[in-house]
């Protein structure tokens, strides 16, 4: 009998993991991030208050119709994060890569986001 794993239900747990550890507060918010398997999504949350302070992700209007592969448009939507970020007055915070190995286009999110001014 072979047994399949679950590679989201892996992620999933370790993600729980993680956040127990992780938490952002208003001083140094969470930028959360989600991976589909054509979309990723960006998210600064504010775990106290528990909102949303900016977001981003290739469903966006002006995200939407630029082209290119999944790396480059994570680093679109990195970049995208980090700009509506600072625009809120937020410079530093605690990355959360949703329990996601630190690679790909993971990886080119977040070193976007460092580029454009996000501290983490």
């Amino acid at each position: 009998m072979i047994s399949k794993i679950d590679k989201n239900k892996v992620r999933l747990k370790r993600h729980a993991r993680v956040r127990t550890k992780l938490s952002g507060t208003a001083e140094k918010p969470r930028l959360n991030v989600y991976r589909s398997n054509k979309h990723i999504y960006a998210q600064v949350i504010d775990d106290v208050k528990g909102e949303t302070l900016a977001q981003a992700s290739t469903k966006d209007k002006e995200l939407a119709n630029e082209s290119g592969s999944k790396v480059e448009m994570a680093s679109k939507v990195g970049a995208a994060v980090a700009k509506r970020a600072q625009d809120k007055g937020i410079s530093t915070i605690v990355f959360d890569r949703g329990g996601y190995l630190y690679h790909g286009r993971v990886k080119a999110l977040a070193e976007a986001a460092r580029e454009n001014g996000l501290e983490f």
